[in-house]
């Protein structure tokens, strides 16, 4: 099983960001973009992961609590590892600071489990494409640079998923299995 830990984002969030990317796509038809339906934070991704052991994930993370739920604001357009090199169009994430808390005790506990820990920071996005190449972008790196404050939405979580990610020729394919409310006792 290929597994990963995710906050979900409101409806009308997706809306704005499905016409966005329909606005953006014929600039850069060779992207891999992402349905509306399959945008989500990202908080932890586990990778492959025997299905025999699902329950002691279901465990570790469901002791992990916040005192206030995760406050998002989604707003600006950039590229990983940057313009002039672009691999990733994404989505700004203006997050409390519980969501970069929530991801780091998502590592841990399951790092008991044997999950590799994060070696990089934690940045909060949301993945809108993916590129192969760099070439041919031009024109969507400078819409996106005119767009670069676009605003998106909010958002109010109070709980976070385990979801299984299937990849398929039409795109990766997402099943929730397991929610986890975080804030409370």
């Amino acid at each position: 099983m290929r597994l990963f830990v995710a906050l979900d984002i409101p409806a009308q969030v997706r809306r704005a960001l499905g016409d966005f990317i329909d606005r953006l796509r014929p600039q850069a038809r060779s992207g891999t973009w992402v349905r509306p339906e399959s945008i989500h934070i990202t908080l932890k991704f586990i990778g492959n992961y025997d299905e025999a052991k699902l329950d002691a994930v279901r465990s570790a993370l469901s002791v992990i609590r916040s005192e206030q739920p995760a406050e998002m604001h989604f707003c600006g357009l950039g590229f990983f590892p940057h313009e002039r090199r672009p691999r990733v169009l994404w989505c700004g994430v203006e997050a409390s600071p519980n969501v970069a808390t929530l991801a780091s005790h998502i590592d841990s506990r399951l790092e008991s489990l044997r999950v590799p820990r994060e070696t990089r920071a934690f940045v909060p996005h949301l993945t809108l494409a993916r590129f192969d190449h760099p070439s041919g972008l031009e024109k969507l790196v400078t819409t996106t640079e005119s767009l670069s404050s676009t605003e998106f939405g909010t958002a109010t979580e109070r709980e976070f998923h385990l979801y299984e990610s299937v990849l398929k020729r039409s795109g990766a394919e997402y099943t929730r299995l397991a929610t986890f409310p975080f804030v409370g006792s």
